[in-house]
């Protein structure tokens, strides 16, 4: 898991499976982006090949953060099957602004 700040936007790019060992890392990640001061943040799960539901537990208590200090948080793919699919199976796909790529969720 890496983050920067890239064209005015806090990106978290996350590879790999996340799971409850590394869902602590996204959370301190989503932590530091709501400080930033960036005025979105982006979550590029387009390399993440396995997520559970302790991470989408992150991803939405970090969307409701942002959506308190009236920010954007953008859950950037394109994601892998598995992911795509807990966002289905959970009816949490509405509660995010997704982009396809990159350049996309810059521009939301």
């Amino acid at each position: 898991m890496t983050h920067a700040v890239e064209d005015k936007a806090f990106v978290v790019r996350v590879s790999g499976s996340l799971d409850h060992d590394s869902a602590p890392l996204l959370e301190e990640a989503c932590a530091l982006a709501e400080d930033s001061g960036a005025p979105r943040t982006v979550v590029d799960l387009s390399l993440t090949d396995f997520a559970d539901s302790t991470v989408l537990h992150v991803l939405l208590a970090a969307q409701r953060a942002h959506h308190r200090r009236q920010r954007k948080l953008i859950v950037d793919g394109p994601f892998h099957e598995v992911i795509r699919r807990l966002f289905d199976v959970t009816g949490t796909a509405g509660y995010f602004t997704p982009a396809d790529d990159m350049p996309g969720a810059l521009e939301s």
